[in-house]
């Protein structure tokens, strides 16, 4: 069971959730109940509260860090037409297999939405804040919003994320993690009701930080 999420901010349309890694945001298909919307449904029944939790946008359920979450759809739908009109700023720490030799780029390429049926604009900037024997520390700032983005640009840049399974072969790296070395570590935007601004910062979480500090 992983650990509890952490509410970092709360009113009465938002919260601003702190998620660990190995929880997931909504269930899969197999009908998950332990999920950490679930979890907040929960918590707002148990104050008496008749209003549900909805996710504004996602994260995987290995990448931890920061996503909001409405109370109510109206307010969820203001948040989303935010991410839309590119009006939040996210910010990722990764670690990235091998030695990434530009300072800072912008990624761009197609993603195929098997959703929608075609393939969509997909946007990455980065930049190296630290190289490691094995890997690249990167922050990362998604400009559009595709499912799996960061994953696929750095396979497609040759260098995937520490602990990916699915973009890249385990068996393929020396370094080994148990999920992906993935932490959404900043966000920013404008409240979607009382338009203040507003943003949070979330630490790098302990398994990553032990990988950091053990690593040559």
């Amino acid at each position: 069971m992983p650990k509890k999420y952490t509410i970092l901010y709360e009113d009465n349309y938002l919260f601003v959730i702190d998620k660990p890694a190995g929880m997931l945001v909504i269930p899969t298909p197999k009908g998950e109940t332990n999920t950490l919307t679930d979890l907040l449904n929960d918590e707002l029944a148990s104050r008496g509260l008749d209003r549900f939790a909805h996710p504004c946008h996602r994260l995987d359920r290995e990448t931890s860090g920061l996503i909001i979450y409405a109370k109510g759809k109206k307010v969820q739908q203001l948040m989303m037409d935010e991410f839309k009109n590119r009006a939040v700023k996210k910010v990722y720490i990764a670690f990235a297999h091998g030695t990434v030799k530009k300072n800072f780029d912008t990624i761009e390429d197609l993603i195929y939405n098997k959703n929608k049926g075609r393939k969509e604009k997909a946007i990455t900037r980065y930049k190296v804040v630290g190289r490691k024997k094995s890997f690249t520390v990167l922050e990362l700032e998604p400009l559009t919003g595709r499912t799996n983005q960061i994953r696929i640009h750095l396979k497609g840049l040759g260098h995937p994320l520490v602990g990916e399974s699915v973009y890249a072969f385990r068996k393929d790296y020396e370094l080994k993690f148990k999920r992906v070395a993935l932490h959404a570590s900043y966000i920013a935007f404008s409240h979607p009701v009382t338009r203040q601004k507003m943003s949070f910062v979330s630490n790098l979480p302990e398994d990553m930080q032990h990988f950091l500090e053990s690593s040559l």
